[in-house]
């Protein structure tokens, strides 16, 4: 790297320039087979023993379409409100690399799968729509292991498990105008996909990796800047240091009167810098040609329907219905339905207790997303439901709640059976109340003597005698009638 790319531009320089920056996300569907293939996508077998003559590319070897591969493509396709092809067909994309061992990788080219969807995403209160161009499906190629070795400072080793896992490949518009903006957008792909389990999108297993297209150009402009692709972005934070690096980056190249070149870069996450790979490739070097061993693959409306209707209800749908029919906050319905899982755990919390919001207010407070098998739904569902009815205040349900979870014994079963329920009786109240007012004789002249807020002092005396067990609005009640 040359010393001028190492400068980089200082932010009164970048403020100057809008970063334009489109993002290529690749995704591995969550089959348990391959994309052409019977060799399990299961992560973390023996290099090399996941593989066939199929996936190895031996001569003879002909790819069979996975259809359930098929069946998440359209569902995540649907999912970020893309348009569904009748007829796509794939191609052979022909490079060689040491993990490629076809010497092609079968994906789609000018006849994808899904195409003109969007993402919807937030940055500091603004709200932007995110243009999806086309989602594509394809097979992985294999894994270069460039460290771990003894002799990793002269070899580098090929793990093949990885070739033709199914993936699809999610290209958006160059709609992003900051590293926020790709956070977000990538976040909201990743909740989408998770929610219709068309992928775990475990990054940490590979099953979302990211390729940033950036450029920068000054304010004001039209043309869009040269781009430079940043390969393999395997997390959040990594897309967003090194689209920041990079930014900084061409903004001091042509600040100092550099050029910018088309070419990919890597990111170094121990230095947070990217670095020159290659020159990069437009479609033609590929030799994109049909694939000659698939058919067209045909999508009929019947069998879209069948995919569209076993689809569940979007994030964006339920948020928006747990604000209009639950009355929550957008906050609250944001956090409820950052997974599938917590967003129907709360459901069920709120279905019980027939309270919404105090269910909301118990789900988040766990922390967020609650297992099933440490604290069932239906159990914090029957706890809400009992604080909304008078019959346990919050103090006493914050001590009954680990032991629900210790016992795993619903909380009627342990109120019954320690005497915790809540006193409203006023009979069984009228003493513990006659008790206290004749034990504080001073706060009972300060009240009637005009500072009623001594009131407050005088319920916490009930509560603590009643040992949290009397119900506070029939306390306030009795004690106003005793020192009228």
């Amino acid at each position: 790297m040359s010393t001028l790319e190492m400068e980089l531009a200082p932010p009164e320089l970048i403020a100057k320039y809008e970063p334009v920056i489109g993002l290529e996300v690749h995704v591995q569907l969550g089959t348990r087979t391959k994309i052409f293939c019977g060799c399990p996508t299961s992560f973390g077998a023996p290099p090399n023993t996941n593989v066939c003559p199929v996936c190895l590319g031996l001569p003879g070897a002909l790819p069979v379409l996975n259809r359930e591969a098929v069946e998440l493509a359209i569902k995540a396709g649907i999912a970020l409100n893309c348009a569904i092809r009748p007829l796509s067909r794939f191609a052979r994309k022909n490079y060689f690399y040491p993990d490629l061992p076809k010497g092609y990788q079968i994906s789609m080219y000018d006849e994808p799968l899904a195409e003109h969807g969007y993402v919807d995403i937030s940055v500091d209160g603004a709200r932007k729509r995110i243009g999806i161009t086309r989602i594509h499906m394809e097979d992985d190629a294999g894994k270069s292991q460039h460290e771990g070795f003894r002799d990793s400072d002269r070899f580098t080793y090929v793990d093949l498990n990885r070739c033709g896992a199914p993936l699809i490949e999610i290209v958006s518009e160059p709609d992003m105008r900051s590293a926020d903006e790709a956070f977000e957008y990538v976040t909201g792909i990743k909740q989408t996909l998770q929610f219709v389990e068309a992928s775990t999108c475990d990054m940490e297993k590979g099953h979302l990796r990211c390729d940033a297209n950036v450029s920068v150009r000054l304010k004001g402009a039209e043309k869009f800047g040269t781009r430079a692709e940043v390969k393999n972005l395997n997390s959040f934070r990594f897309l967003k240091q090194a689209i920041e690096y990079e930014v900084a980056r061409q903004v001091a190249v042509i600040e100092s009167g550099g050029t910018i070149h088309q070419e990919t870069r890597l990111f170094d996450s121990n230095t947070g810098e990217t670095h020159g790979m290659r020159s990069k490739e437009d479609a033609h070097d590929y030799r994109y040609f049909p694939e000659p061993d698939l058919v067209p693959l045909h999508i009929s409306e019947k069998w879209l329907n069948e995919v569209r209707s076993a689809m569940p209800e979007l994030p964006a749908a339920k948020r928006f219905r747990f604000v209009e029919v639950y009355g929550l906050r957008e906050y609250d319905a944001e956090v409820l339905t950052s997974t599938r899982a917590l967003a129907e755990y709360y459901e069920i919390v709120a279905e019980v207790s027939q309270d919404p919001k105090t269910a909301a207010n118990w789900v988040i407070g766990q922390g967020g997303e609650v297992a099933e098998s440490a604290l069932p739904a239906r159990h914090l569902g029957e706890l809400v439901g009992m604080i909304a009815k008078g019959e346990l205040t919050g103090k006493l349900a914050k001590e009954v709640l680990p032991k629900m979870i210790e016992t795993g014994e619903p909380p009627s079963v342990i109120v019954e059976r320690e005497g915790l329920k809540q006193i409203s009786d006023t009979g069984a109240l009228a003493k513990i109340v006659d008790d206290v007012l004749a034990a504080n004789p001073k706060q009972v002249e300060q009240y009637r003597g005009g500072k009623t807020t001594v009131i407050g002092f005088l319920v916490g005396q009930v509560m603590k005698a009643s040992r949290g067990q009397a119900n506070p609005a029939a306390v306030n009640e009795l004690l106003k009638s005793r020192l009228a």
